[in-house]
């Protein structure tokens, strides 16, 4: 009778901060699917039990620990209680975030206090606290899900920018100083626009009805390049084609990009739909969609705008590229 042969990460433990909806779902399942044994944290215990329970199902031990990442103490409690669940941690993956629309001024201060403490001190709080346990092992990933907002700002996002931004100067200056220890990495994944719930839990100020703009990819992609990170580790990633265009774009125009994106967001605003104004989940647990999917919320009229803004940006980007190449072939 032959052997059976082991999955990838038989036996090893991953932690997934952000584990009860969207990416942090999509990213547990992945995970699970690969034999990992984990512990999952979110604020919303409830959601958090249903993804630990579709992981069982897929074979592997799951430990389901209610955590607020923007709390150090409960950042400490959850590597706690992932030592005591198998003795190690051998991955973590921060993802929990938060975003909020809108002006940046009517975004009440305590939204904006909360985004910065819950995606940058969140992404810091596990950091420090995990590290230890990474050096006293002499191993360990600690994979940091930032997106392109690391990158490039988002319009009308501008706390959501700022901690994204953050954690990129945190990301790197961790790779510099864990240097001296070959089997410690931080890894740091830049991915484009997910079809995630995550959209759905945002806070909302702009007045519109908020869905991912396109182009956007399916998160589960995403969760098997976190994983295909974690086991083949990088410094930085750009899971999808949009990131890597994205960040190109914007490192040759910043002002072009900054300028035509937010007049994009502007025109969005004053033509689509007004929605109630909303915290989502910045100041408490996700609700609603806790699936992996988000649901296409662009009213039918909102759609032209954002096809025709994105068209606007494309043709302007194209011809500053032209002048410029032009004007470089002149000056030869």
């Amino acid at each position: 009778m032959k052997n059976r042969r082991k999955p990838p990460f038989f036996g090893e433990t991953v932690v997934i901060t952000g584990a009860s909806s969207g990416i942090g779902k999509a990213t547990a399942e992945a995970f699970a699917e690969q034999g990992a044994d984990l512990v999952l944290a979110a604020r919303n215990e409830e959601a958090l039990k249903e993804t630990a329970e579709i992981c069982r199902s897929l074979g592997v031990a799951v430990l389901a620990v209610p955590t607020d990442v923007s709390v150090a103490e409960e950042v400490a409690h959850l590597v706690n209680e992932a030592l005591q669940f198998s003795g190690k941690i051998d991955y973590w993956v921060n993802n929990a975030g938060v975003l909020a629309f809108g002006k940046f001024e009517e975004i009440p201060v305590d939204v904006t206090d909360q985004i910065i403490k819950t995606n940058l001190l969140g992404y810091m709080h596990s950091a420090h606290a995990v590290l230890p346990v990474f050096k006293r092992q002499k191993k360990g990933v600690l994979l940091n899900n930032i997106s392109i907002g690391g990158w490039m700002p988002a319009p009308y996002g501008t706390a959501y920018t700022a901690s994204k931004y953050g954690i990129r100067g945190m990301t790197e200056t961790l790779q510099g100083e864990v240097s001296d220890f070959p089997d410690i990495h931080i890894c740091a994944l830049y991915p484009g626009f997910q079809k995630s719930s995550g959209i759905e839990h945002a806070a909302n100020y702009s007045g519109i009805k908020l869905s991912t703009p396109p182009p956007s990819f399916d998160p589960r992609k995403l969760a098997a390049s976190i994983v295909k990170t974690a086991k083949n580790p990088q410094e930085a990633s750009y899971p999808d084609w949009s990131s890597i265009v994205f960040k190109g774009l914007y490192e040759m125009s910043p002002g072009l990009i900054r300028y035509v994106s937010s007049a994009v967001m502007r025109m969005v605003m004053k033509k689509a739909n007004k929605d109630q104004r909303s915290g989502g989940n910045v100041l408490e647990p996700s609700k609603g969609n806790m699936g992996i999917d988000g649901k296409s919320l662009f009213s039918v009229s909102a759609k032209p705008l954002i096809w025709t803004a994105a068209g606007i940006l494309g043709i302007v980007t194209v011809k500053f590229l032209f002048s410029g190449i032009s004007k470089r072939v002149n000056e030869a």
